[in-house]
């Protein structure tokens, strides 16, 4: 392990030298591909078995969606989860306090929601520290990250766990680059660009990719792509996720300071201890997490508002919501009814590949 931390240090040292300028942005487009290389043989453990997963790491995925929870000690992570779930999790007075992932449910707007704690992400586990690598592995399945901030400290934090999750290819508020990437047997790097480019050019997109060994490759750039950008595509394992910051302790803060925070994108100020402001949270998660909630509603019954059918908004077809009941179902499908935002007349008969949209009431009809 340490020989590939000293070789991280030692690019990182060399980055930080490097002033950045269009002469020196091939050499650097090509330390960042090996940097990435390196940390991902810290989160990928090479060769066959090894340990098995960490205790308490392998939390079952259930609910609709699951959230996780990162921050440093004591910023009252602790005490937003037990407050938000009535989880109970092990507290005491020392540095690293939370041992095990417990798992909370909250229900809202009749989904079900798994709060999960991530501990011990902070500084040190991209590189392989502690039991990082299986917090890891959880926080890449959470459907939206909360970064739990202390409101008098917040910048310094935000900027460390940023880090952190980005080395480990977790992308919080962003989307996929726009790059297209395909490899090929033979006729070398043929690269398009339909924008003008700031950042690569040919000598550094060939670069990047020899350095994983990809001599040939169709590789088209539709926006203004960084090497980053090229890098992630190639790494291909980016998962992109939604996050939101939570900014604690707001008792300890005036109502001008306050204001100022209410306008920073993606922060929700809170204070955990007295329960302040959990609605806005709430409400702000519900729109981070676009779940799509799909009413059922038996043969000549009314339907049922009381416990949806919940689904994620990129899976919301009829056959998505009849998989997510039984897998049966689809086999003795015949049609559809639906009531709701999603078709003009109500009901409307419809066949599997329909969308539906948030709150739809939906019968199905058998073969």
């Amino acid at each position: 392990m340490s020989g590939t931390l000293a070789q991280i240090a030692e690019i990182e040292a060399e980055m930080a030298r490097t002033q950045k300028n269009k002469a020196t942005a091939h050499h650097l487009g090509l330390l960042k591909a090996r940097l990435a290389k390196l940390r991902r043989e810290l989160i990928t453990p090479k060769g066959g078995g090894g340990g098995g997963p960490g205790e308490g790491f392998d939390v079952a995925k259930t609910g609709d969606a699951r959230i996780g929870f990162v921050g440093f000690p004591s910023v009252g992570k602790s005490t937003l989860l037990s407050n938000l779930a009535g989880v109970y999790s092990e507290v005491a007075a020392y540095e690293f306090t939370t041992l095990t992932t417990v798992p909370g449910v909250i229900r809202y707007k009749g989904a079900k929601i798994q709060l999960l704690d991530l501990p011990g992400i902070i500084e040190g586990a991209k590189d392989g520290k502690g039991r990082g690598r299986q917090v890891i592995a959880v926080a890449r399945t959470c459907n939206l990250i909360l970064i739990v901030l202390d409101v008098l400290k917040p910048l310094g934090h935000k900027k460390i766990i940023e880090n952190e999750l980005e080395g480990f290819g977790i992308r919080l508020n962003s989307k996929p680059p726009n790059i297209g990437f395909k490899k090929k047997d033979k006729g070398g790097i043929n690269l398009t660009a339909t924008c003008p480019q700031s950042e690569l050019d040919a000598e550094t997109v060939k670069s990047i990719l020899a350095e994983y060994k990809i001599h040939n490759a169709d590789v088209t750039l539709r926006s203004d792509a960084t090497a980053d950008d090229l890098i992630d595509v190639v790494e291909g394992n980016r998962v992109y996720i939604p996050c939101i910051y939570v900014l604690n302790k707001i008792d300890q803060i005036s109502i001008e300071e306050l204001d100022i925070i209410y306008k920073v994108p993606h922060c929700v100020p809170i204070s955990a201890h007295h329960r302040w402001n959990f609605d806005d949270l709430l409400e702000k998660i519900w729109d981070y997490l676009k779940l799509v909630r799909i009413y059922t509603k038996p043969k000549g019954q009314l339907p049922d508002y009381t416990s949806p059918v919940v689904l994620p908004y990129c899976k919301t077809t009829v056959e998505d919501f009849c998989m997510k009941i039984h897998k049966n179902l689809i086999k003795d499908f015949k049609y559809a009814l639906v009531w709701g935002s999603s078709v003009k007349h109500n009901p409307q008969k419809v066949g599997k590949d329909h969308t539906l949209e948030d709150e739809d009431v939906i019968q199905i009809v058998k073969k």
